[in-house]
């Protein structure tokens, strides 16, 4: 039998808690001996504080040491907190994208996605995304877990999902190794899929990452398919400058709306395109605020820059799901205010990768 968690941790996505107390729930939740997380337990007495009594606002999330690489050899088990009972609803286990050293493992209940979802949705109403339409979906599926989201978030809008699997790990293997050409096959081979279910079936939406998109608007006749079927493409990955952006909006796909999120495994989702940006203007992405938080840092001061420079992201995941704080993720962008006064923490924009992570060459391949 699960526990009893705060009300304030089940709140509906479109009611704002207050972000303290909210934080100060997720705490007694997560090192609670009843209810917590049995990795955060076992770690609770090498922390140097109380994190029941001396975490009192998001800023002092900064306290705890970046525990995320332990997720690499972590059991999946242990990352489920005790409150859910003996049987938990698990959605499943899914791996960051492993390609700077051995993948991250984190756990998705089903709580936490029906939030995010109905976030999601809220988020693509905003922009103007059709419902009732069928997604065209060129993302990495299991172990990751981009595809298994978005089909979720295709049949909650009442469309089919089409799946073309896209192996990041596989091209940034074949890039480290010097093999461009093989990867360039590969990225062909993705692309020749796409194509025949452009050809075959109605499809509203495609994702998909900017080089895959680069493809498809170099072959005439997939450009023309996707001009008269898609109504919106929704690009993820890191980067896509503003000249390309206005280039596929005026030129290239001038009937489709195009849009964007920023997501990563470690803040379980994504961070979504603000509505309303101009060509002239950089993809600013707002968080999921409070469960998802962002700040912009110099890595080296760990003190966030000023607003409008570069910086390194710096995440934080508090939810009744999952507790994950003081992630520095490989990714650089600018410092942005919040579009509102209620969001915890940062906007980011233009997102960049670093280029080292964890002591390892940051390769995007096919994003």
């Amino acid at each position: 039998m699960s526990a009893a968690a705060d009300p304030v941790l089940d709140l509906p996505f479109d009611v704002r808690p207050d972000p303290e107390e909210f934080l100060r729930a997720a705490l007694r939740w997560h090192f609670s001996p009843e209810t917590g997380t049995p990795f955060w337990l076992e770690r609770a007495g090498s922390l140097g504080f109380d994190p029941l009594t001396d975490i009192r606002t998001f800023d002092d999330l900064t306290r705890f040491p970046n525990f995320a690489s332990e997720l690499r050899d972590a059991r999946a088990e242990d990352l489920i907190p005790r409150g859910y009972g003996p049987r938990p609803d698990v959605v499943g286990v899914y791996e960051s994208g492993g390609t700077t050293g051995a993948p991250k493992r984190i756990v998705l209940m089903r709580d936490w996605l029906t939030k995010l979802l109905d976030w999601s949705s809220a988020q693509l109403d905003a922009h103007g995304v059709p419902k009732d339409v069928n997604w065209l979906v060129v993302a990495p599926t299991g172990p990751h877990m981009v595809g298994d989201v978005i089909k979720h978030q295709t049949a909650l809008r009442g469309g089919l999902s089409f799946m073309v699997d896209l192996d990041p790990r596989w091209v940034k293997k074949l890039i480290a190794g010097g093999d461009g050409a093989a990867a360039g096959a590969y990225a062909e081979h993705i692309v020749d899929q796409v194509a025949y279910v452009l050809r075959t079936q109605d499809i509203g939406v495609l994702m998909c990452t900017p080089p895959v998109l680069e493809r498809l608007a170099q072959r005439e006749d997939l450009a023309k398919l996707i001009e008269d079927k898609v109504r919106a493409i929704n690009w993820v990955g890191t980067q896509m400058d503003a000249d390309t952006r206005h280039l596929y909006r005026t030129e290239v796909f001038p009937d489709a709306l195009l849009y964007s999120g920023y997501g990563s495994t470690m803040i379980l989702g994504n961070a979504s395109e603000r509505p309303g940006l101009t060509d002239d203007e950089p993809c600013v992405y707002d968080p999921f605020s409070p469960y998802m938080t962002f700040s912009v840092i110099d890595p080296e001061t760990a003190e966030p820059v000023p607003y409008g420079e570069r910086g390194q992201v710096l995440m934080h995941h508090v939810s009744k799901s999952l507790f994950l704080p003081d992630n520095l993720e490989r990714d650089t962008a600018l410092r942005v205010r919040a579009a509102d006064a209620r969001q915890t923490g940062d906007s980011v924009a233009d997102i960049a990768p670093v280029q080292e992570f964890d002591n390892e060459t940051v390769i995007e391949g096919v994003y």
